[in-house]
């Protein structure tokens, strides 16, 4: 397909790789952290192993793959762990956030799963890849659909890069599934663009959501840190907007 690809770099690499954690656990929460240099995510696969994406720098990355594995855990380890001194500004702002939530009966905080500690990282398992936007002005052409990472390419702070392929194939083989019942040609353009429509509709939205995130959570001056700290404890709080973004980030409709 020869089609318009609008992209553009974050100047970041996402390592990946499976790591064991120190102590088994119930291990049923994603976990993950912002820090200064990028958010660092640890994905449940079993009690003891979790899936790592760690969004650094690219000069860091580099560096990051080539030293010996134990040293790489010492690392890793220091990101999940390291304290960073609180700001007063941020602390009085959430603070009064809490109080305010109080007097309506709002929820003001959740039960905190304490980090997991990485023992070692399985073998072969350590790799990166860059990390940046993009995406097809046109998702489709004659008999021809493009879906996941070949259609569009997200942040993975957000873990939504997963969604919006599931969503792209749900949404497409439900309208094959119409095309054939209709009696038409598999891969009638007629379908296809109802396809790209509704795909877009929702990937678009998404996808600048995601990014504006990425740019938010790359601010480090005090009231840009107050300003996301407010805007998670609010969304955590009021339980209606809480359910339409999550509802949203799962594309249920679609799977539905």
């Amino acid at each position: 397909m020869n089609v318009q690809y609008v992209k553009w770099d974050y100047d970041q690499m996402g390592i990946v790789a499976t790591v064991e954690l120190s102590e088994p656990t119930e291990n049923v929460v994603a976990w993950q952290r912002f820090l200064p240099t990028g958010p660092v995510a640890l994905l449940p696969l079993t009690s003891t192993l979790s899936s790592l994406v760690w969004s650094i720098t690219t000069k860091e990355a580099k560096r990051l793959l080539k030293v010996p594995e134990e040293e790489f855990v010492d690392e890793l380890n220091r990101a999940l762990w390291k304290v960073y001194p609180k700001n007063n500004l941020v602390e009085s702002g959430m603070k009064a956030l809490q109080q305010l939530l109080e007097q309506f009966s709002l929820q003001t905080g959740v039960s905190r799963q304490l980090q997991p500690s990485v023992l070692k990282i399985v073998e072969g398992s350590r790799a990166a890849f860059p990390l940046g936007f993009g995406h097809s002005a046109s998702y489709v052409a004659n008999r021809v659909a493009l879906i996941g990472d070949a259609a569009h390419r997200v942040h993975p702070l957000a873990g939504q890069g997963v969604n919006l392929g599931f969503g792209d194939v749900c949404l497409l083989v439900k309208l094959l599934e119409e095309t054939l019942r209709d009696g038409s040609i598999l891969g009638d353009i007629q379908y296809l663009s109802k396809y790209e429509t509704l795909r877009q509709r929702h990937n678009v939205p998404t996808m600048l959501a995601i990014d504006a995130l990425h740019r938010l959570y790359k601010g480090t001056a005090p009231p840009i840190i107050l300003a996301r700290s407010l805007g998670l404890q609010l969304i955590n709080a009021i339980g209606p907007v809480k359910k339409i973004l999550m509802n949203h980030a799962s594309d249920s409709r679609i799977i539905q």
